[in-house]
């Protein structure tokens, strides 16, 4: 296995992204030019078919539904477009993707829908996203990618001490993002040396406009995402980039998202 590096990207919940904290990892991936994007999911909200929304109600006639989930689909596209971009720059070709929980809503619809509706085969995930066209290695919700020593998933947790539990019940290195918020716990053992795990934050807006299912309550989410450098044997080093108030400073250098806006807001 030869040295690569990965730029690792939290939950994006397009059109509700953070402009400046999406910029700031675009121009990111144009100072560490990775050789891998893993995508840890949750590229949407979907509020058009959210888990939440139709919670406990009768689901609405599709003539109502599904212009909300093509105009949804449209503005995720133009989310992910950012990055493919941002990676042919970079001549970045090695690109995955992690199926969020907010995703996977997309492929309930569908299937609660299919039977009475089989062209709604085109509504799932992976193909509303034109994840093969776009090429990247599609993982389902939860599915590990392991590359190295290092295993990645959307987030299968969020307790309070979460990073221990995803250790715990794992038992191998693992990076994930789902809970929004940032966090490390590692673990030695006397004979098996030591294992981490990271949650790497979020880059959804993080405002009370665009989070009101919240009714005002206070939230411990931080933006960031993380670069991980691969060495030859497998092993690696995981570095989280914290980004506070749309800025970060990267290998001494400040990276300012709030320049240059223009691409970015455009998915919105």
């Amino acid at each position: 296995m030869k040295h690569r590096r990965a730029i690792v990207i939290p939950d994006q919940h397009f059109p509700l992204h953070d402009i400046p904290a999406i910029n700031v990892v675009v121009k990111a991936i144009e100072v560490i030019k990775p050789d891998i994007m893993v995508n840890l999911g949750d590229i949407g909200e979907w509020e058009s078919v959210s888990a939440w929304r139709w919670k406990g109600k009768r689901l609405p006639d599709l003539t109502f539904q599904l212009p909300l989930v093509d105009e949804e689909i449209a503005k995720v596209n133009a989310g992910l477009d950012i990055w493919d971009e941002a990676c042919v720059k970079v001549g970045c070709k090695t690109k995955y993707m992690l199926q969020g929980n907010h995703d996977l809503w997309l492929d309930m619809f569908v299937e609660n829908k299919v039977g009475d509706h089989p062209a709604l085969k085109g509504y799932k995930f992976d193909m509303a996203c034109n994840l093969k066209k776009r090429g990247y290695k599609y993982y389902r919700h939860n599915y590990p990618l392991k590359i190295g020593k290092l295993n990645f998933i959307h987030g299968a947790y969020a307790t309070v001490s979460h990073a221990k539990k995803h250790l715990e019940s794992y038992g191998a290195n693992i990076i994930y993002a789902h809970v929004h918020d940032c966090q490390r716990h590692t673990l030695t053992k006397l004979d098996a040396g030591t294992i981490g795990s990271w949650a790497i934050g979020s880059l959804k807006d993080h405002s009370p406009e665009k989070n009101r299912w919240l009714k005002g309550r206070l939230h411990n989410w931080q933006h960031a995402f993380a670069i991980v450098d691969w060495h030859t044997n497998g092993t690696f080093k995981v570095e989280v980039v914290d980004i506070q108030d749309g800025m970060t400073y990267l290998w001494g250098d400040l990276i300012d998202g709030n320049e240059n806006q223009d691409l970015i807001a455009n998915s919105k």
